[in-house]
């Protein structure tokens, strides 16, 4: 798998000038977290949650341009025992802010298993939900990361029915490779 580029992707981004990332593995990094539900009473307990980030995109810009042209694919799962199971996919953008510390922000799509219109916890209205995430890291060694972390799903009332959501705080680590 090593080079393989997510074919949608690639084709996606061939308008703009963005190439993947040939030099190295496709994976940059792995992370495991665990954290809350922020919003309602809903979901309880912990939640677990397992990430893998690909290799960033280089474009041949600079600047603000570069940042935004330059993002990751991230591919996640989320749950617990008393919670919402969720499976993602989206974009991460990561931002240094110094030599040890940085900003993250993502945003994409999730797929649930959670109560649509009736029962007990969130009631979500659709399978289908965006996703949004944002995260402050510090990088502990060359290889490690630990972040603060929060993500949000909901479906931005554009699907009929309930819109709940799910909102979740907590920390991260990575292992960057």
């Amino acid at each position: 798998m090593k080079n393989v580029p997510a074919t949608a992707l690639v084709l996606a981004f061939a308008g703009l000038g963005i190439q993947p990332t040939m030099a190295g593995d496709l994976v940059d990094e792995v992370r495991l977290g665990v954290s809350g539900v922020v919003k309602g009473d809903h979901d309880k307990g912990a939640v677990g949650s397992a990430e893998i980030y690909f290799a960033p995109f280089h474009s041949s810009e600079t600047g603000l341009a570069k940042a935004l042209l330059e993002p990751r694919v991230q591919v996640g799962v989320s749950g617990g025992a008393d919670a919402t199971d969720q499976a993602y996919l989206g974009l991460n953008w990561h931002v240094p802010i110094t030599e040890t510390f940085f900003a993250e922000v993502g945003a994409g799509g999730t797929v649930h298993n959670g109560n649509l219109d009736s029962g007990t916890g969130p009631l979500l209205g659709c399978r289908l939900l965006f996703r949004e995430h944002a995260a402050l890291g510090m990088r502990v060694t060359d290889n490690v990361n630990l972040m603060a972390t929060v993500d949000h799903s909901s479906h931005a009332n554009l699907c009929d029915g309930p819109n709940d959501g799910i909102t979740h705080a907590g920390v991260s680590i990575g292992v960057k490779f």
